[in-house]
């Protein structure tokens, strides 16, 4: 997993740069409207609704339009009505690639997505393709001894701790645990670099230099869509290859 978490290091850099044109609150606003509409806008008792404030504000977005995204949400305020759809398909090296869209217009997402494949060598396949392949966890990028964060993650509940690379450990939490073993970390010291809800990838796949930009490429492509909230793959891609296409993507 050590490449998803260098490219999550530059997606997460790369969205500082979409945020400020917007792009990235749109996403942060939609994800808390939807948290706030399915458990409550108090986000003490809405897990889901703490992270994806918390998501928000490591972002920098501000608290008002967290509090209307909020609003919204609980129905406080008028707002579209976001419906959560995932796409599945390939991209080239025969990677799996999980698409969770947020949107207010169904057709649009379809046609979107449907297109962003067929332009950057990926299939699009029917519903159930490829989700098998994928079951939602809770991911915390952490930064500590290896000893401290194995010992306090899992003393916390965390279900696995895996090198993570560049010095982070990746700490595996069933979705629910995420916020709990998180502050375990901090209050153990530790530095915590992000923490999602993610979808994890029971197998990977091995992705040759010649496949790894296009397959990137394509998962930027995709992010990059307005309804896209985001692109779970099961690739594993080599540090040295990965380091040479990250330098070209």
């Amino acid at each position: 997993m050590a490449g998803h978490s260098k490219w999550a290091n530059i997606k997460h850099r790369k969205g500082r740069q979409d945020a400020a044109r917007g792009k990235l609150f749109g996403k942060l606003a939609k994800a808390i409207e939807v948290a706030a509409r399915e458990g409550g806008g108090n986000p003490e008792f809405n897990p889901t609704l703490a992270t994806a404030v918390e998501k928000a504000k490591s972002a920098s977005m501000p608290n008002d339009n967290i509090d209307r995204a909020i609003k919204r949400g609980t129905g406080e305020v008028e707002g579209a009505v976001y419906e959560e759809i995932y796409y599945e398909g390939y991209g080239p090296g025969g990677v799996a690639l999980y698409v969770q869209i947020l949107t207010d217009n169904r057709n649009r997402a379809a046609s979107d997505v449907r297109s962003t494949f067929t332009r950057h060598n990926g299939n699009l396949g029917e519903p159930g393709s490829v989700g098998y392949l994928f079951s939602q966890k809770g991911l915390i990028l952490a930064k500590g001894s290896e000893e401290e964060v194995m010992l306090t993650a899992l003393d916390a509940g965390a279900e696995d701790v895996r090198d993570g690379g560049e010095d982070l450990f990746e700490v595996v939490t069933e979705a629910g645990a995420l916020s709990s073993v998180k502050s375990a970390l901090l209050a153990g010291g530790m530095t915590v670099e992000s923490a999602d809800v993610t979808q994890l990838p029971s197998t990977l796949v091995p992705v040759e230099e010649s496949d790894a930009k296009k397959l990137l490429r394509l998962i930027d492509a995709l992010d990059d869509l307005d309804d896209v909230q985001a692109v779970f793959s099961n690739y594993d891609i080599d540090d040295a290859v990965m380091e040479k296409v990250l330098a070209e993507v």
